[in-house]
Formats: C-alpha cells, sequence, structure tokens
C-alpha cells in the first residue's frame, strides 16, 4: 500500500489560512507562530509566499496579517458555482423526466469546461463520460461552444490558443474560422444543435443561463442517439432546454426582456 503524500510546506501555509477567522481577521507574526506552533521564520517565509500570490495581506503599520484577495475571488466563485447549481437542480430533474435523456450543467472554470451536475435515465444501458467535476476543453461539445459564444473574441482567442482545437470525431469542429462561425450562429439563435460532434452517433442541445446582470454563467445541454426518433423531436427537444434555461436564469434573477 503506498504512503500517502503529504506536502509539508504546503500544509503549513493551508494551516495559516485557516488560522484567520471571523473573530480573528487580523493576526501579527507571533499569534501565528504560537497558534500553529511553529518557528517565526518558518510562518514568515510562508507568509511571504502567499502575499506574493495574493492569498494573504500585511499591514505594516499594525504588523498583522490578513485574508487577500484571492481568497475573496475564489470565494465568490464558488459561491456562484453553488448558487448555479442549487437553482438550477429541480429543472434538471423535470427535463430529465420528461425527455428521458441525459442531462449536463456546465460553467467555465480557470479556462476549461467543467460539469456541474448530470442527470440521466438509470435504466438506460447508454452511459456518457461527463461525471460531475469533469474538466473538458473550453470548447468542447455543446455546453463548452455554447459558453464561448458569450465571451469577449479576444478572450475566446486566448483560451483556443492555450488549449488547441483537438477534433474527436470526423464532425467535429477543426478550425478557428469555423468555431467563429458557430458561435455567431449560437448567439443568433440562442442555442446550439450539434450531431456527431462529440460522439459518433450522439447529438446534443445546450442553451445558455444568464444571472441577473445579464451574464452568461452556465449553461444547460441534454445529449441524445441520433435516431430517427431523435432527429423527429429535434424542436420539441430544442424547446424544452431553451424553456428550461430561461427558468434557471429567471431563478438566478433575471428579469424577462
Amino acid at each position: 500500500m503506498k504512503k500517502p503524500i503529504n506536502n509539508r510546506s504546503l500544509e503549513r501555509a493551508l494551516h495559516i489560512l485557516g488560522a484567520f477567522s471571523t473573530k480573528d481577521r487580523k493576526l501579527s507574526l507571533p499569534q501565528l507562530s504560537a497558534n500553529l506552533d511553529l518557528p517565526k521564520s518558518t510562518v514568515y517565509r510562508l507568509c511571504v509566499t502567499l502575499i506574493n500570490n495574493d492569498f494573504l495581506k500585511y499591514d505594516e503599520q499594525a504588523g498583522q496579517y490578513s485574508l487577500g484577495l484571492k481568497l475573496f475571488h475564489l470565494g465568490a466563485i464558488v459561491s456562484a458555482s453553488f448558487s448555479v447549481s442549487q437553482s438550477a437542480s429541480p429543472h434538471l430533474a423535470i427535463l430529465q423526466k420528461k425527455t428521458s435523456k441525459t442531462i449536463l450543467l456546465g460553467v467555465l472554470q480557470d479556462g476549461n469546461l467543467m460539469y456541474l451536475d448530470k442527470r440521466e435515465d438509470v435504466t438506460s444501458p447508454i452511459r456518457f463520460n461527463s461525471e460531475i467535476g469533469m474538466l473538458r476543453q473550453p470548447y468542447f461539445g455543446m455546453l463548452g461552444q455554447t459558453l464561448l459564444a458569450y465571451l469577449p473574441a479576444k478572450e475566446v482567442a486566448g483560451l483556443i490558443n492555450k488549449r488547441p482545437l483537438k477534433p474527436v470525431t470526423e464532425r467535429s469542429i477543426k478550425t478557428k474560422k469555423e468555431l467563429t462561425k458557430r458561435l455567431a450562429l449560437i448567439r443568433r439563435r440562442g442555442f446550439v444543435f450539434e450531431e456527431e460532434e462529440v460522439i459518433d452517433g450522439v447529438g446534443g442541445i445546450a442553451a445558455p443561463i444568464f444571472n441577473q446582470n445579464r451574464e452568461v454563467v452556465a449553461a444547460v445541454g441534454l445529449r441524445f442517439i441520433l435516431s430517427a426518433d431523435g432527429r423527429r423531436k429535434k424542436e420539441k427537444m430544442i424547446k424544452q432546454v431553451c424553456e428550461t434555461a430561461r427558468a434557471i436564469s429567471t431563478d438566478l434573477g433575471l428579469e424577462a426582456l
């Protein structure tokens, strides 16, 4: 059995951050040293690294440390994700029940598509490899394309430069020109319909979810087998996905146009 790997410096740095609370919002070097039972020199060295990365800030006049803005930004991301997940949850359940298809909820996280939720028919023998918490390329499939469609062009270009397009099927988008055209179409329509761009024989429909500031914060999507029955129900499924996206957006505070 392998021994668990522990990074002592990282562990100590996390303990420093954990020493702060609503009661102890500011702590001096001696206080941190005493609380953590570590030498002042060790605590100081770790605090300098945390300050350089905006996890801590230091008030020279008071000689005290406090939590930095980086944690505030990370907390906002976590809070937003929980808010979206909680608001979306009942609507995803309804959509799955109505369609008997696999339903996915995704967000952009640090330049990647991340799945926040997944609902599927437990009796179906077909399973899609899109698990909660899984990260994909930002342009991946219906959800990734929907999220990219509402970003500034410069930001999209930056993401694609970092994560170049890699086709996974014959029908995957292969060039930046194709992607730009697809994103413009999504913005015009308010949804995406893709066929066999991620999995052969499988289609996808997705629509954007907006917050109260009319910012796209997530996307809801539906995956289905491209059988004759699936193609026949295409328009109905598009309507159902778009209605679900609007309902979640409303719960997040978006007012009707």
